[in-house]
């Protein structure tokens, strides 16, 4: 039906198909209004929505809210919402308090920006009262330097005076034989500032030239060469030099022509005033030929003299030159102990020719009693002396008749027995070795009897010279009480009483003072010439030229790392070490009484008598270094080695020992490719009181990287380049080193700064004859030790001059060979020469260096090596210099940490 209806409507009829607008009209109408109901629901709705929800708040009545809020606990039911709600409260607490507390600092940031204006106030006043300070220091040291002028006026140098070629207003005297320095020496060509130059002739230039013995000859040249105060400028010499002898006798010019020749110098100057003639001899048979020759008013070296000849003060007795073109080898020289030898004394000689005989006389003993001299006292000598072999109560050897042909010698003279050798094998068996002089006393010295002092000397005979009238070699210069028994010969009775009375240890200390003797003026050519040179120099009271300093070859480097403060090394709790220096580095002070020393010392050191060794052996006529001073390297004062005001406590920390006001000290430290340790090193000095500078001995021929920052310490730092890789640079007496005390440390070593300084701060007066030492030296016997720690001296530059160039060459080779044992070197050079032991002044708890690379005592071989080392010393110096310590040195005002197993005191009343 209802698709016959839509058929109709279709077709547009009635009925079955009549009525088609009628469908069409009801379809529309549904259309139009489906429209109009889905319009109004998608725009009306949204709008009303959107107005109840705007409007929701404004309701009165939270009863009537469609939309209103909810309580808490109707929202968190859910727990996860909880959790949400809980960290939001949490949050709004948080943020409350932060604002608290950020009121609270801007009130605290403002209580503090008042404070810094008034610490800025307080600055400013600060600032004006240290200027106003500095005003009045300043003001001070000028009114000091004032008071100063005016109690010590500057003093000019002297003008130096040149006087005319030929001298005509110098005085003459009235006999030669008269002449002493203020009648035959003028002073004026030699003036305190002059340094004392000396002027050698060519002997080659003159005909006498060819006649010298050519070992002497070649030495004497080789000599002069390297001496400091020869010069070539002729015009401006104090002193002028001549070689004559010793000279061969097939051609030895005759004494009216030696004579002429010498007379015929270009400086003679008619009287051969400040002129030296120079007689070395080198065998005992060594003739006087000078005896009859005119020689004016110039001086003789030589070694026999006759009392007509010989004038006191004025000329000089000499030592034979016996190795003229070598040095002595120490290792024949036999050891000073043990003290007593096989033979009491021995003696061998023969006389060619008598007193008796020489004079035609024949006197008694009984004549000679009765005033009738001179008198012959040998044949009492002979019987005495086989007397005493005979009675066999100790074994001596006398032989007054040579097996061979004697050595020819002078009259009255006992000549020589034998060679060389066999007279040396002879002396080392022997305690004393007898000398007996001349029995002409008229003959003041004689080569033989000089040739017996030196053999005896060389191998440790104490020399026992029969006849007070001798002058031995230097006798106005040196104590030979000291080193020789000198007995008259009418106690030739008393000869053997005396010598078995003397002790051990008399005896001893005169045989390593005669050991001394030979090797500083014997022993060499050098020493020789050195030694005439130095006498001449202490009579005319010039002082010394100063010894020369190791130059400093700088490596350039970078500084500027800012170095830290190991806590370790700086821990020293309430202690005041000293100040930290500020300051630009202090050089000690020099010695103010440069041209008074030999004037003011002489009597003193050479009269004084301390006892049977000197305590301190180099005196101011020394060759080498003066008395109880140490030459400033600029040459320009000496620095004294002990002395000052003392005190203690305070003072005592003020003065630093009593010495000076204020002074400081320099660090050494040797390296050897380690940069890192050397660097850690280096920063732990950082803030170190009383340090002047730091010199790094480079010994490495590798050259530091070229990127190394060094650090900086508040101190110079200066990096030396050496010559060649040797432990002997440590000591080198460096040209930048300008304070007296030296610290001579390792790159390894880690030493705190309270131990530094406890070392440092040492009396001076103890310090004047022993090395500060930081670790005990461990050294009981000639035999090796078992163990030998490297000691850490704290010397006086005055002791690296000495090891540098004093100490035998042969302990310095021995360091280079080994690459070992310049410590244990430098310990026997300053028990040697002071006769102390060393000073314990802390101990090794904190000597220590973690993560240091293996280093060469670590090996098992550096022990041995050191163990060789002392036996080497010891040959060398003939015994054992090191001493024991019984004692150790601690202050008071230091804080000791002990250990818990070293606690243990001991208390003595």
């Amino acid at each position: 039906e209802l698709m016959t209806g839509y058929t109709m409507l279709r077709n547009g009829g009635v009925g079955n198909g009549g009525q088609p607008w009628v469908l069409r009209w009801s379809s529309r109408i549904r259309l139009t209004w489906l429209s109009f109901t889905l319009f109004v629901i998608l725009v009306f709705f949204p709008l009303i929505a959107h107005y109840y929800l705007t409007t929701i708040d404004d309701a009165d009545d939270a009863g009537k809210r469609i939309f209103g809020p909810r309580t808490g606990n109707e929202l968190c039911e859910v727990k996860h919402v909880q959790d949400l709600c809980r960290i939001r409260e949490s949050v709004s607490e948080e943020l409350l308090q932060l604002e608290a507390k950020r009121q609270e600092l801007n009130s605290e940031i403002a209580k503090l920006n008042l404070k810094i204006e008034a610490c800025k106030k307080s600055i400013e006043n600060a600032k004006q009262d240290l200027l106003q300070l500095k005003n009045v220091i300043s003001q001070t040291e000028h009114s000091y330097k004032e008071l100063m002028a005016q109690n010590q006026p500057k003093l000019s140098l002297p003008i130096r005076l040149l006087p005319d070629k030929d001298d005509a207003t110098f005085p003459l005297p009235k006999s030669n034989r008269n002449c002493r320095l203020h009648n035959c020496f003028d002073y004026s060509r030699c003036p305190l500032t002059s340094g004392f130059p000396v002027y050698v002739y060519n002997s080659d230039d003159y005909p006498f030239g060819s006649s010298l013995d050519p070992l002497i000859k070649q030495a004497f040249e080789a000599t002069v060469r390297t001496n400091v105060y020869v010069t070539e400028n002729a015009n401006i010499a104090c002193v002028y030099i001549i070689l004559v002898g010793e000279m061969q006798e097939p051609v030895m010019p005759k004494p009216t022509e030696l004579e002429q020749q010498l007379h015929s110098l270009p400086y003679w100057r008619t009287d051969g005033h400040n002129h030296l003639i120079i007689n070395l001899s080198r065998k005992s048979e060594t003739q006087n030929f000078i005896y009859n020759i005119s020689t004016g008013r110039a001086m003789i070296a030589q070694s026999t003299f006759y009392d007509a000849q010989y004038r006191p003060g004025f000329d000089i007795v000499v030592s034979p030159l016996v190795h003229a073109m070598s040095e002595p080898n120490f290792l024949e020289i036999p050891p000073q102990v043990p003290v007593k030898r096989k033979y009491l004394f021995s003696f061998q000689g023969e006389k060619i020719e008598s007193l008796r005989s020489s004079l035609q006389e024949v006197r008694s003993f009984e004549e000679e009693i009765e005033g009738n001299a001179p008198a012959d006292y040998d044949d009492r000598i002979i019987t005495t002396l086989k007397a005493v072999q005979d009675s066999k109560l100790d074994f001596v050897l006398v032989e007054f008749t040579c097996k061979n042909q004697p050595k020819a010698s002078l009259p009255t003279e006992w000549a020589l027995c034998g060679e060389r050798d066999d007279r040396l094998e002879l002396l080392k068996l022997s305690t004393f070795a007898l000398i007996i002089t001349p029995g002409d006393t008229h003959l003041v010295i004689s080569a033989g009897c000089t040739m017996r002092l030196f053999e005896a000397l060389e191998v440790g005979a104490i020399p026992v010279v029969l006849g007070e009238q001798v002058q031995l070699p230097y006798n106005d210069v040196i104590r030979w009480n000291e080193a020789a028994l000198i007995i008259p010969k009418p106690r030739i009775t008393e000869v053997h009483f005396l010598l078995r009375s003397i002790s051990d240890n008399d005896l001893l200390a005169m045989r390593r003072q005669g050991r001394f003797l030979w090797e500083t003026y014997f022993s060499t050519s050098d020493n020789v010439f050195s030694t005439v040179l130095a006498i001449i120099r202490t009579r005319i009271q010039i002082p010394a030229a100063p010894i020369r300093e190791e130059p400093a070859v700088e490596i350039p480097h970078r500084s500027g790392k800012a170095a830290g403060t190991d806590p370790n090394m700086a821990d020293n709790g309430d202690l005041d070490l000293g100040p930290v220096e500020t300051e630009p580095p202090y050089a000690s002070p020099k010695y103010l009484r440069n041209f008074t020393l030999t004037a003011m010392d002489i009597y003193r050191n050479w009269n004084s008598a301390p006892g049977p060794f000197h305590l301190f052996p180099y005196t101011p006529f020394d060759p080498v270094l003066p008395s109880e001073a140490k030459f400033l390297g600029s040459g320009t004062g000496f620095r004294p080695i002990g002395g000052g005001a003392g005190g203690s406590g305070k003072e005592f920390q003020a003065a630093l020992g009593g010495n000076v006001p204020r002074e400081q000290f320099t660090v050494v430290m040797l390296t050897y490719e380690r940069e890192e340790v050397l660097m850690n090193s280096l920063e732990r000095l950082n803030g170190l009181p009383y340090l002047n500078k730091v010199v790094v001995v480079w010994n490495s021929p590798k050259l530091p990287s070229e990127d190394l920052l060094w650090p900086d310490i508040g101190v110079p730092i200066m990096v030396v380049r050496t010559e060649k890789n040797s432990l002997n640079n440590r000591f080198l007496p460096w040209d930048e080193i300008d304070t007296e005390a030296i610290l001579s440390i390792d790159d390894d070593a880690h030493l705190r700064h309270d131990e530094i300084m406890f070392g440092f701060r040492v009396p001076m007066s103890v310090l004047e004859t022993a090395v500060r030492q930081m670790r005990e030296l461990q050294s009981v016997s000639h035999t090796p030790v078992e163990h030998l720690e490297d000691a850490v001296p704290f010397p006086l530059q005055y002791y690296a001059y000495l090891y540098s160039y004093v100490m035998p060459q042969a302990i310095r080779d021995m360091v280079d060979e080994y690459i070992n044992c310049e410590d244990i070197a430098m310990n026997f050079l300053v028990s040697h020469l002071t006769r102390k032991p060393p000073i314990k002044v802390t101990s090794r708890w904190t000597f220590r260096c973690p993560g240091c690379p293996q280093a060469l005592s670590h090996d098992d071989s550096h022990f041995h090596e050191r163990h060789k080392c002392i036996n080497f010393f010891v040959k060398v110096y003939g015994y054992m210099p090191l001493l024991y310590t019984q004692f150790r040195v601690d202050s008071v005002l230091f804080k000791t940490r002990l250990p818990h197993d070293k606690t243990k005191c001991f208390k003595f009343i």
